[in-house]
């Protein structure tokens, strides 16, 4: 009965793969509305931020004159926006509209004696305009939490006792300065407000503020600090709802900051009530704003490129340079790092982009979808299970079963959590059956399990050059089955802007090499409970374990280099830099300077020589490793597909190149062993 239901299940592997075929083409029109999706944002919004300028201007001898001359010069370099925060009064002190003392410095500026109960802050104004402007503004924001303040006048000089200390009163946020919004807008710079959740949420007060950025044509708003405006209060006033909605009738997204340490709370939930009227933002710190405008203006373009992001936001600091006895900082760098010949601007319009307010993109779901979906879970629980049938095939028939009968019930209960599972298990799958149906293919043809030189004869090297490249090409393509149901699998816009994420990526990248290494050791020719006890039964050597060491090692290091935060040093980076300018998409390093050229060399060498078949284990790596650039569901489709295929074709020259290398040092070895032995 055994032997019976061994022979269904490894028959029924053809019904399996005609599912898988089934299942990939039904996750084409999936992947075609994906690559609809990524197309229909073409816009890239350079913003600086403002608060930074006046920083750099307060150092200046004539401060007003210098933010003036940025402006016209950030302009037309290509920054059309500026980040414009709620205000503070330390704020509108450097941007001297005012003067600020505490209760011992008006002691002292009026020669008088500090009072014993009466810790105020005093405002000056800095002219009539700047008191009939901000005085309205500030008692209105001190009044609303509950703080008075009172007329005061110095020396002819209007001005304002607020009842709180200094230290108090310059964290209370205000509203923006309306002399700046003004100056701003009126020199063609778009605004991009920065909202703080400091403060109770205040419906009408935000509202007010909402119709005054739409007056001044305000498209997207940016969060600082840890949460959106509203999350603080959600709880009791349904907050961040109430801000949702004000800001649909006013037509206006937010901006997700790629690589913060952990999303602002609250922001996923009023993504989700704006419809995902989200942009992604690439934000360059104000030390990184010192690289060289080299480094800098590829990072700019590689962002917008290969990682959808539509805004990029400017930083830059003022800094004490010794050498120059002076304060500098890095304005003029990054003015470089934009306009220059070859510059960010210059890269991102080469690569099909326009300057302008960034737009979210607009998601493609045609009424099919979700059927090419269900046909697609389909297929990619057929590819699992057609992996199992390798390793256990009395198996085969029970996984596909239960896979769908366990998917139904997931995909019911936690769809996310089913489709991330489903995706992995799928990408794990179609690397890790290339290899092994190459393995076999290589056995099936190369030296059996015990050569008879009477019965076998060794291919000639132009066939074995021949079956290698048929077998590259066809390992590749089993590889990339998986690609359509990961899309399909995880085609939500939520991994796009990288609310959610593909999890998993270290298990991908570990699963296919150790799999096809339990294949290769137990799998080829002899019944693997036998190999399985040989290798229990001996002994463990030293050499075993220096072995171990090194491998641990090595692996460690793979997989430091794995995941968005994998690390490279300097040199590499050079050598990424060199072949995104040379190609213009980068393919992977791993891949076609190391596994997709080891494949072609294990494959000629395994045809002659049985143990060389090891090699597949690293060699998996460059198929896995095609797979998991589909998986990095923020990079649009098409340059995954062009980086892998320039990688499978760099990757083939360099096999062929090493088979020749290898063809020519085999030969000097046959032709000059003998005369070293005499």
């Amino acid at each position: 009965m055994q032997q019976k239901w061994k022979r269904w299940s490894i028959s029924s592997r053809k019904w399996l793969w005609i599912i898988v075929v089934v299942g990939v083409i039904a996750a084409l029109p999936v992947v075609y509305d994906r690559l609809q999706t990524e197309k229909s944002s073409k816009t890239v919004e350079f913003v600086f931020d403002y608060r930074d300028l006046v920083e750099v201007a307060s150092y200046r001898v004539n401060p007003q004159t210098y933010i003036a001359e940025q402006l016209v010069r950030l302009k037309d370099a290509g920054v059309q926006s500026m980040a414009i925060y709620e205000s503070t009064l330390d704020d509108l002190r450097k941007a001297r509209r005012l003067m600020l003392w505490g209760a011992t410095d008006i002691a002292n500026l009026t020669e008088s004696v500090i009072p014993e109960n009466e810790n105020y802050t005093y405002v000056l104004f800095s002219s009539p305009e700047n008191n009939t402007a901000l005085s309205p503004l500030i008692r209105e924001a001190f009044s609303s939490l509950g703080i008075a303040t009172k007329d005061w006048t110095f020396r002819g000089q209007q001005g304002l006792i607020i009842e709180t200390p200094l230290e108090d009163a310059t964290l209370k946020p205000l509203q923006p300065d309306p002399f700046t919004l003004e100056m701003l807008h009126d020199q063609g710079f778009n605004i991009v407000p920065r909202l703080v959740d400091s403060l109770t949420y205040n419906e009408a007060s935000v509202e007010k503020l909402l119709n005054r950025y739409e007056e001044l044509g305000v498209k997207r708003i940016l969060f600082e600090g840890e949460s959106v405006k509203g999350y603080t209060d959600d709880e009791d006033l349904n907050s961040v709802t109430q801000f949702a909605d004000l800001l649909k009738q006013h037509g206006m997204g937010i901006a997700a900051i790629e690589n913060i340490k952990k999303q602002q709370k609250g922001f996923n939930k009023l993504a989700y009530l704006l419809d995902y009227n989200v942009t992604r933002l690439y934000s360059l710190s104000e030390g990184d704003s010192s690289l060289s405008p080299e480094v800098i203006s590829d990072r700019f373009a590689l962002a917008t490129k290969d990682r959808n992001i539509r805004m990029i936001y400017l930083n830059t600091i003022p800094s004490r340079d010794t050498t120059k006895a002076q304060i500098t900082d890095s304005l003029d760098n990054l003015i470089t790092s934009l306009s220059e010949p070859g510059g960010a601007v210059e890269q991102i319009k080469d690569n099909g982009f326009s300057l302008g307010q960034a737009t979210a993109f607009e998601v493609v779901d045609s009424s099919f979808q979700r059927y090419f979906k269900l046909i697609s879970v389909v297929g990619a629980v057929a590819l699992v299970s057609l992996m199992i049938s390798y390793f256990i095939p009395l198996l085969t028939l029970a996984a596909f079963v239960l896979g769908l009968l366990g998917g139904a019930g997931l995909m019911v209960l936690k769809p996310d959590l089913f489709a991330q599972a489903l995706a992995l298990a799928a990408a794990i799958s179609a690397p890790t059956v290339a290899t092994v149906l190459a393995i076999r293919k290589i056995n099936e043809n190369g030296p059996p399990l015990r050569s008879n030189a009477l019965t076998y004869v060794v291919m000639s090297p132009q066939r074995r050059l021949a079956h290698s490249l048929v077998l590259y090409v066809k390992t590749a393509l089993i590889s990339l089955s998986a690609v359509p149901f990961v899309i399909a699998l995880l085609n939500n816009i939520t991994y796009s802007l990288v609310l959610d994420q593909f999890r998993g990526v270290s298990l991908l990248h570990i699963a296919p090499i150790g799999l096809v290494a339990l294949y290769v050791l137990l799998y080829r020719g002899e019944f693997a409970f036998n190999k399985t006890g040989k290798l229990l039964r001996t002994p463990i050597t030293l050499s075993w374990v220096i072995a171990a060491g090194i491998l641990g090692i090595l692996g460690m290091y793979y997989l430091s280099r794995t995941g968005n935060g994998g690390s490279v040093s300097s040199l590499e980076m050079s050598f990424r830099t060199f072949l995104e300018n040379t190609v213009g998409v980068r393919p992977r390093n791993k891949e076609f300077l190391l596994a997709h050229p080891l494949f072609i060399l294990g494959a000629f060498l395994a045809y002659k020589y049985r143990n060389a078949a090891f090699i597949m284990i690293i060699a998996v790596i460059g198929q896995l490793s095609m797979v998991d650039t589909f998986a990095h569901i923020h990079s649009p489709a098409l340059i995954s597909l062009v980086r892998g295929l320039l990688g499978l074709g760099l990757g083939l020259i360099l096999g062929v190149i090493a088979i020749i290398i290898w063809q020519m040092a085999e030969g000097c070895w046959k032709r000059w062993s003998p005369l070293l032995k005499r």
